[in-house]
């Protein structure tokens, strides 16, 4: 069972597997049909396409009319009908890959996880170190048998815009911005409407855990790392612009053996909605 990251190389070994789901999660923030037209140009034998924001997220509003952040995240039993429909079950190893080293691919990681799914992987690397490695596209679409998921107790932590609040004046949780150090500092804001980020904040760019050529960081780098932002994990909270790349931290995290870490799922897009929240520059 692969829980972290797989390499290519395990991967096609166990291609054949009976009791394996591969997901396709390319994307692009700026063109949300590329994903979906890259996958039909070509993606891993026998994968199946899932959509960030179909498929991985919700609508953006509550029932209320609430602003909830840029990807909040599904009703869980909704998510669970969405892997059922992917053929995955309890006993489904379910790798997910992307062509942005694992910034897509680690928030259906976390999801998994979220919903006490434990045999989930992100391929080490993604599509390009498939490619890299002489392994073969396809442009066949499979037609999946229904799965059998059901929810466990999960295996992730997330917190509240509310508890992210308190934690301002209590300071009792370390809180990591995982977007570019510009973004971070309130520069080049392109995709929210309000630059900066939330006061207190430490900046990890979530592509300082990739080594140049797309995979992770090893275990030791990583630990090292991350150790000299994070003192304790289990008080630590992971945030991006809308918590996604969040995620590739949290992978990051557990890569190195730093478990424990909490998502902030609606992020800087949820927070800078209010005028009222403070912003720091």
């Amino acid at each position: 069972m692969w829980t972290t990251l797989i390499s290519v190389a395990d991967l096609v070994q166990h291609q054949q597997d009976n009791n394996q789901v591969i997901l396709d999660c390319r994307h692009d923030l700026g063109n949300p049909q590329a994903g979906r037209e890259a996958y039909a140009q070509g993606h891993l034998p026998g994968a199946l396409f899932v959509h960030l924001d179909e498929q991985l997220s919700a609508s953006s509003l509550d029932n209320d009319g609430v602003f909830r952040g840029r990807h909040p995240l599904p009703d869980q039993q909704t998510f669970i009908q969405t892997l059922r429909a992917l053929g995955i079950s309890d006993d489904t190893q379910v790798v997910a890959y992307d062509a942005h080293g694992g910034m897509f691919a680690a928030r259906l990681w976390w999801m998994l996880r979220w919903i006490g799914h434990e045999a989930v992987a992100v391929l080490d690397g993604g599509i390009a170190a498939w490619t890299a490695a002489g392994q073969p596209l396809s442009t066949d679409v499979s037609i999946p048998s229904a799965g059998t998921i059901s929810q466990h107790p999960p295996l992730t932590a997330q917190v509240s815009i509310a508890q992210v609040l308190e934690n301002l004046s209590s300071a009792a949780m370390t809180l990591v911005d995982a977007r570019a150090a510009d973004r971070y500092r309130g520069e080049n804001e392109t995709i929210d409407p309000v630059g900066g980020h939330i006061p207190g904040a430490l900046n990890r760019f979530f592509k300082d855990n990739l080594q140049p050529d797309g995979t992770f960081k090893s275990p030791l780098q990583l630990s090292q790392e991350w150790s000299q932002l994070v003192a304790d994990p289990a008080r630590a909270i992971m945030q991006c612009g809308s918590g996604v790349t969040a995620c590739h931290n949290l992978l990051a995290l557990e890569v190195a053996g730093l478990c424990g870490a909490a998502l902030y799922p609606g992020s800087w897009s949820e927070w800078c909605a209010d005028p009222a929240r403070p912003v720091a520059r």
